[in-house]
This record gives C-alpha cells, sequence and structure tokens, in this order.
C-alpha cells in the first residue's frame, strides 16, 4: 500500500522557516511511529514569481492535484505590491482553491489555557474556546462575475464585484458543516445577510433545506453575519460551529481567530469533493501571513503550521489519534512556558527561536510514547 502523499508548497517570507518545524514532525512519525509520507516540495507565491514568472506554475498545479494533501506556508510580500494583480502572489493560492475546488474552509478558532491571558477579551470569555468556522471558499464575491474596474459615464470609474451563489455551491458547503456539528456539540448557526442580499436569502433558505432533509437532529439556527461579528466578541462559547459564505467567513474567521490572542495559532484546512481513494481533495496552511518584517530572524512561530499538518492527520489520513497526540504536544509545550518572539506576552516565558519551538514538540511527541 502506498504511502499517504504530501506537496509542501512553504511559500514567502516565515513560510519556509515554520515548514522546516512541520517537516521534523513528520520526520519524527516516520522514526518513531512508522508512518511515512511521500512528501514533494515546490514554489508558490513570490518564491514561484521569481524563478518562473508566475505565482503558480501548470506543473506545481498538477502536482497539487495528484496528492493527497497539500501544506502552504504563506504567501506575498511588500516586493510583490507592484506586480500586475494577475501575477500577484496571492493568485497562486487562489488558483490551488479554485482548480482543486476546496470549497470547504474549515478555520478552529482554539484558546490554550496556557495563551487565554493574550486575548483582548477577558479570560473567562475565551478560556476553553473551541469552535469551527466553515468558510465556503470559491464562489460568492471573490469569484463572481462580472468583475473589473470600469469607466463610468461621467468621466470616471466604477468598482464592480458580484456576489453569485447557487444551491449547489449552497447546499455542499453547509453539509460540511453539518457532519463537522456531528462530531461536535452538534450545533450549527448559519450566517448571512439576508435582510439586505438576495444571495443572503437563498443561503439562509438552503441551508435551512439542507436541514430539515438531511440533518434533523443538529441544531441549526440563523444570524446576520454583522449581528455574529458582535456575539463573537460579547460571547463566543454559544457557538459551535459556524457557517457562512467567503466574504463573510474571511472576515469573521480572523475575528475569531484573534480572541485566542494569536493569529500565529490557528490552522485551517481546505476541503474538496471525496476523489477515488474516498480522501478529499485538501490543503492545509495557517492563517497568518508571511510576515516578512520578521523572515529569517528565528522570531516566527510554527504552531499553526503544525496544527495544520494535525489537521491534516484527521481529516485527510483518518489519523485522529495521531492528529491529538500532536495537538497534546502543543499544549504541553505551552504549559511548560515555551513562547517564541511573537508570543512573548506580559507575563512573560520562556523565550525560544523558531527552530527552538519545533524541537521542544519533538521532545513532547517522544514524552507521549
Amino acid at each position: 500500500m502506498a504511502n499517504p502523499s504530501i506537496l509542501i508548497l512553504a511559500g514567502d517570507g516565515i513560510g519556509p522557516e515554520v515548514m522546516a518545524e512541520v517537516k521534523k514532525i513528520i520526520g519524527w512519525f516516520g522514526d518513531r511511529r512508522g508512518i511515512a509520507f511521500d512528501v514533494t516540495e515546490d514554489l508558490v507565491g513570490g518564491s514561484a514569481y521569481d524563478v518562473h514568472g508566475t505565482p503558480l506554475t501548470d506543473a506545481t498545479m498538477a502536482k497539487a492535484q495528484a496528492v493527497d494533501a497539500v501544506l502552504l506556508g504563506a504567501v506575498g510580500g511588500p516586493k510583490y505590491d507592484v506586480l500586475d494583480f494577475s501575477v500577484k502572489p496571492e493568485r497562486g493560492l487562489l488558483r490551488l482553491r479554485k482548480e482543486m475546488d476546496l470549497y470547504s474552509n474549515l478555520r478552529p478558532a482554539q484558546c490554550f489555557d496556557a495563551l487565554a491571558d493574550f486575548s483582548s477579551l477577558k479570560r473567562d470569555v475565551v478560556a476553553g474556546l473551541d469552535i469551527m468556522i466553515v468558510r465556503e471558499l470559491t464562489s460568492g464575491v471573490y469569484f463572481g462575475e462580472p468583475r473589473g474596474i470600469f469607466p463610468d459615464n461621467e468621466g470616471g470609474r466604477v468598482g464592480v464585484n458580484t456576489q453569485r451563489y447557487t444551491t449547489d455551491e449552497i447546499r455542499r458547503v453547509a453539509r460540511s458543516a453539518f457532519e463537522l456539528a456531528r462530531r461536535r456539540g452538534n450545533k450549527v448557526c448559519s450566517m448571512e445577510k439576508a435582510n439586505v442580499m438576495e444571495s443572503g436569502i437563498l443561503w439562509r433558505e438552503e441551508v435551512q433545506w439542507v436541514h430539515d432533509n438531511e440533518y434533523p437532529d443538529v441544531e441549526l439556527s440563523h444570524m446576520y453575519a454583522d449581528a455574529g461579528a458582535m456575539q463573537l466578541v460579547r460571547w463566543p462559547k454559544q457557538f459551535d460551529v459556524i457557517v457562512t459564505d467567503n466574504l463573510f467567513g474571511d472576515l469573521l474567521s480572523d475575528c475569531a481567530a484573534m480572541l485566542t490572542g494569536s493569529l500565529g495559532m490557528l490552522p485551517s484546512a481546505s476541503l474538496g469533493a471525496p476523489t477515488e481513494s474516498g480522501r478529499p481533495k485538501a490543503l492545509y496552511e495557517p492563517v497568518h501571513g508571511s510576515a516578512p518584517d520578521i523572515a529569517g530572524q528565528g522570531k516566527a512561530n510554527p504552531i499553526a503550521c503544525i496544527l495544520s499538518f494535525a489537521m491534516a492527520l484527521r481529516y485527510s489520513f483518518d489519523m485522529g489519534e495521531e492528529a491529538t497526540r500532536v495537538e497534546r504536544a502543543v499544549e504541553a509545550v505551552l504549559a511548560d512556558g515555551a513562547r517564541t518572539a511573537d508570543l512573548m506576552g506580559p507575563e512573560g516565558g520562556v523565550p525560544v527561536s523558531t527552530a527552538g519551538m519545533g524541537d521542544l514538540i519533538v521532545k513532547a511527541l517522544e514524552a507521549s510514547l
């Protein structure tokens, strides 16, 4: 039986640094757990543009389509701001999502006890927080047509973006949310703007249809997305799974991420339809950016990227026990006070480098045996 296959696209900025720590974890599983992965690497984003003049080559796209999972570090940086929109680093990531049809983006927001004081909210509001935002990823206003900047009739210009959703697009991401809820707290809140947007009315009606016809055992509620943002910062633990569209999911998931105190702590999974192997096409990445201001300084926190690999273990390789092992190793290291530069809070901690954090997590994994 073939080993599970992974394509690593480290990307730009701190991407290669944090991905180097993930490779330590992958190596540990091969050496100590007898779980070997076939790993290949390639370029994406600005690093790909520097070499090939495009943020994602057709050959790399083909590799991504062929593997069981893609692990991505980060893309972008100020040096690429002058590029034409069509070849900006982010276009490589958007192409991966679109052509792999990764329609369901899973963004967990989990607050580790050791970091509860890092949140701008009170400890009792965020301690023990564990919610999942399911964001539709391949449609909506980011992909709708027509789009562009055009001359208007008064000598000026008009910018146009189209919010567009179909029944099938809404129903399939709703199913992802309901399936997740069944394995968690059995509760889904759907967020849209049905009060002012026709696409929001359709969203609410189709999510309700999926619930009534396929998942009547799961508790479903509806909330306007702006009210949802307010509730996330008022009492986030009222939620279990939130499902929402591409634009609102982008905003709400970043809001939820900061409830935990640091974007550098949180992973994400982007999943598509099951392939012949039964596994969905999948891309895993941290939610943080490329942080070019600290690239190469050993200050980057690799935990979000490591937890992204844990999500791959759970959702692509059916290794839930091993995913939990990684998550508990991270929690143990944080509880012992280890902190990279971006995690040093007012209470202090034990300062470690990017590589040092990775080494400590490997030691915690070893201690779990």
